[in-house]
């Protein structure tokens, strides 16, 4: 059972129909959140923090945010969080670069635009995808490192990275082929390139940290 008690905030991941959302749900629950996959407007109003999955195309999964009616919803939560008085966000993969002006993925189709910058493809000369796990560097102190380890390994999926366009938004890189945005934290604003549900025991402990800052 998971434990989702007296106590365990209510977070809303936004459910708009593309991977595997569920993952990203259970690990929460996991982590003592009372995590619901929604996209019922009065839930996620009533919710204590707000989670924006993300995988496969940046494009496809901007459609598919606005088919679901999410679109304002997510930018809105995304932009108070960031200002640092919102409820805490937190972006993972694909939901991390949709806070991005666009992607060079997708270059018809804008992105959120909460956090300045562009996603570009990895640089030539690596795999693409990255598709391992891979050592942060912290670049800054951050919330968002609180209680993890050195190094902190997590897991990664991805072709396209983040190009930041204020170094602050930076929380940590990791290395593939050159300096690659790996977290970014703004406010009560997070988001990951990497999976932190499928980074084990480090990943757990981030979004321990995200769901005690929902409390």
């Amino acid at each position: 059972m998971s434990p989702t008690g007296q106590g365990a905030p209510l977070i809303a991941v936004l459910d708009y129909g593309i991977g595997n959302l569920r993952s990203a749900q259970k690990a929460l629950e996991r982590v003592g959140a009372d995590a619901h996959l929604t996209a019922d407007p009065e839930l996620i109003s009533r919710a204590a923090g707000l989670v924006l999955p993300g995988v496969g195309a940046f494009g496809r999964c901007m459609e598919a945010l606005e088919d679901a009616g999410l679109t304002g919803v997510a930018a809105e939560a995304a932009k108070a969080a960031a200002a640092g008085g919102g409820r805490p966000f937190l972006g993972v993969c694909v939901g991390m670069q949709m806070l991005f002006d666009g992607s060079d993925e997708s270059p018809e189709r804008p992105g959120l635009g909460v956090l300045g910058g562009r996603v570009r493809l990895l640089p030539d000369g690596v795999k693409r995808p990255q598709m391992q796990w891979n050592v942060l560097g912290w670049a800054r102190d951050t919330a968002l490192a609180a209680g993890q380890p050195d190094p902190t390994w997590v897991y990664f999926v991805h072709s396209y990275r983040a190009e930041v366009t204020d170094p602050a938004d930076v929380a940590a890189t990791c290395e593939y082929g050159g300096a690659v945005t790996a977290a970014v934290e703004r406010g009560r604003l997070w988001a990951t390139q990497f999976h932190p549900e499928k980074s084990g025991a480090n990943g757990l402990t981030l979004l321990r940290a995200f769901v005690d800052g929902c409390r």
